[in-house]
C-alpha cells in the first residue's frame, strides 16, 4: 500500500466536500448532546423539590450531586476508551441508553441510597456520550469547518440545559418532580433506537480496523467519495493505525505542555459550570425566590451559554481560538464579581439577565475548549484526548458540587467569588496553551495526490 493511496483518503476526509451526509451526522451528534445536557441538569432543578418532598436539608444532596459527577468522570474515561477501541457509534449508543434508563428509574426512587446509585449510572452514560459525539463530529467534518462544527455540537449541552430549565419551570409548580425524570429518561431511549438505524461509524475509526474495508468503502460512497479507499491496515497509513489504547501519546514532548494546561483550564471551567448547574436553583431558593424563578435563572444561564458558544463558533474560524477564549474567561470572572455586588433588592428580571450574561461568557469558553481539544490531538488519540480533558474537568465539577452547600451557607458573595476565582484559573491555563485553533485563512490545503 503506497503513501499516495493513504494521502488520498486523508485528503478527502480533511479537505473533501461538506456534503449533506456529513451534515446529517453533525445533526445527530448535536441531538444526542441536547438530551445529554437535558438529563445532566435535571437533578439541580429537582433538589429543592425533592428536599421539600422528603423533608431533608439541601445539604443532604451534596453527596448525591458529587456521586453523579463521579459517574461522569468514569463515563468520560471509559467512553473515550471504548470509543477508540470498539468504535464511536456503539459507544455513543450505549452511553445514551445507559443515561436514559437510569434517569427513567430515578423517577421511581424513594430514598437517598437508591437516588445516589441511579445517579452514578446516569452520570456514567452522560459523561461517556459527550466525547464520542464530539469525536464523531470532528471526524466527519472537513478541517476548515471542524472547530465550528465541534462548537455547534457542544453548544447543545447548555441548549439542553436551557430546555430542561424551561421544562422544570412549567412542571415543578404544578406536578411532582418525578415527571422530570420519567420524561427525561424516556426521550433518550427513543433517540438511542433511532441511532441504531441511522448513525454511521466514523471513517477515521474504520480506516484503522483490518477487515472493515468494504464498510469503509460504502460509507465513503455515501459521503460522495466513489474511489476505492486504501485497505485499512499498515503502519504507513496517514489516517492512523491500531495501537495500544493508553494515555501515553498525550504526554509526548510535542503535546505535554498543551495537555497539562488544557487539563487546568478544563478542571477550573467545569468546576465553575457545575457549581452553577448543581446549586444555583438552591441558592436562589434560599434567598426566598420561588421554584419557577430559580429554574428560570438557570435556564437564563444556559441560554446565555448558547449565545456565547454560537458567537465563538462564528469568531474562532475568523481569528482563531486564543483571543476569544482569553477574553471570555476574563469577562466570565468579571461578570461573577459584578453579580456579587448587585444590591439585594434587585428585580428578578435584572438578576436573570445578569446570570444569562455570566453564562454567555463561561459556557462560551467551555464549549470552545472541546473544539480546542479536538484540534490539539491527532485522529488516533483524539477521543482519548477529548475524553481525558473532560474527565479532569469532571473532577473539578465533583469538588464544586461538594463545596456548593458550604458556599451557599457562606453567602452569595462567597459563591460568586468562587466562580470568579475559577474563571481566572481558566484564563491562566488557556494563555499557556501553545497549539490554539488557527484562523481558517491559516489552514493550508495541501496539493491533492491525485
Amino acid at each position: 500500500m503506497s503513501a499516495i493511496e493513504n494521502d488520498k483518503l486523508s485528503f478527502y476526509l480533511d479537505y473533501g466536500q461538506w456534503t449533506v451526509m456529513r451534515k446529517a451526522v453533525l445533526s445527530l451528534a448535536a441531538l444526542s448532546i441536547i438530551f445529554d445536557g437535558f438529563d445532566n441538569q435535571l437533578m439541580g432543578f429537582a433538589v429543592p423539590a425533592i428536599a421539600r418532598d422528603w423533608s431533608l436539608p439541601r445539604g443532604a444532596f451534596a453527596p448525591i450531586l458529587a456521586l453523579g459527577l463521579l459517574g461522569m468522570v468514569l463515563g468520560s474515561a471509559l467512553g473515550g476508551y471504548f470509543g477508540d477501541r470498539l468504535g464511536r457509534r456503539p459507544a455513543l449508543i450505549g452511553c445514551i441508553t445507559a443515561f436514559g434508563l437510569s434517569t427513567l428509574a430515578i423517577g421511581f426512587a424513594h430514598h437517598l441510597p437508591m437516588l445516589a446509585t441511579l445517579r452514578v449510572f446516569a452520570g456514567a452514560g452522560i459523561g461517556g456520550a459527550l466525547p464520542n459525539a464530539g469525536t464523531l463530529t470532528a471526524e466527519f467534518t472537513p478541517l476548515r469547518r471542524r472547530a465550528t462544527a465541534v462548537i455547534l455540537t457542544i453548544v447543545c449541552l447548555p441548549l439542553g440545559g436551557m430546555v430542561a430549565g424551561v421544562f422544570a419551570a412549567h412542571i415543578l409548580p404544578f406536578y411532582s418532580w418525578r415527571w422530570l425524570f420519567l420524561i427525561g429518561g424516556a426521550a433518550p431511549l427513543v433517540l438511542a433506537s433511532l441511532f441504531f438505524f441511522a448513525l454511521p461509524e466514523s471513517p477515521r475509526f474504520l480506516a484503522r480496523q483490518s477487515g472493515r474495508g468494504p464498510e469503509l468503502a460504502r460509507l465513503l460512497a455515501r459521503m460522495g467519495y466513489h474511489e476505492s479507499p486504501p485497505a485499512p491496515r499498515g503502519p504507513a497509513s496517514n489516517v492512523g493505525h491500531a495501537e495500544k489504547k493508553t494515555l501515553r501519546p498525550l504526554f509526548e514532548p510535542e503535546t505535554l505542555r498543551d495537555t497539562a494546561f488544557l487539563w487546568m483550564a478544563s478542571f477550573s471551567c467545569l468546576a465553575s459550570v457545575y457549581l452553577v448547574f448543581s446549586w444555583l436553583p438552591s441558592l436562589l431558593a434560599s434567598r426566598g425566590l420561588g421554584l419557577a424563578v430559580a429554574s428560570n435563572g438557570l435556564a437564563a444561564y444556559n441560554f446565555g451559554g448558547v449565545l456565547g458558544a454560537l458567537f465563538c463558533a462564528w469568531l474562532v474560524p475568523r481569528i482563531g481560538s486564543r483571543i476569544p477564549l482569553l477574553l471570555f474567561a476574563l469577562l466570565g470572572a468579571a461578570s461573577a464579581l459584578f453579580i456579587s455586588y448587585l444590591r439585594p433588592g434587585i428585580s428578578n428580571a435584572a438578576l436573570i439577565v445578569s446570570l444569562g450574561t455570566h453564562g454567555l461568557f463561561v459556557n462560551g469558553v467551555q464549549t470552545t475548549i472541546y473544539a480546542l481539544a479536538a484540534h490539539i490531538y491527532s485522529a488516533p488519540v483524539r477521543a482519548r484526548g477529548v475524553a481525558s480533558a473532560l474527565a479532569v474537568g469532571r473532577v473539578g465539577s465533583i469538588l464544586s458540587a461538594l463545596a456548593g452547600s458550604i458556599l451557599i451557607q457562606a453567602g452569595s458573595k462567597a459563591f460568586l467569588g468562587a466562580l470568579a476565582l475559577m474563571m481566572t484559573c481558566v484564563f491562566i491555563g488557556l494563555a499557556l496553551i501553545r497549539n490554539h485553533v488557527p484562523p481558517n485563512d491559516r489552514v493550508v490545503v495541501p496539493f491533492s495526490s491525485e
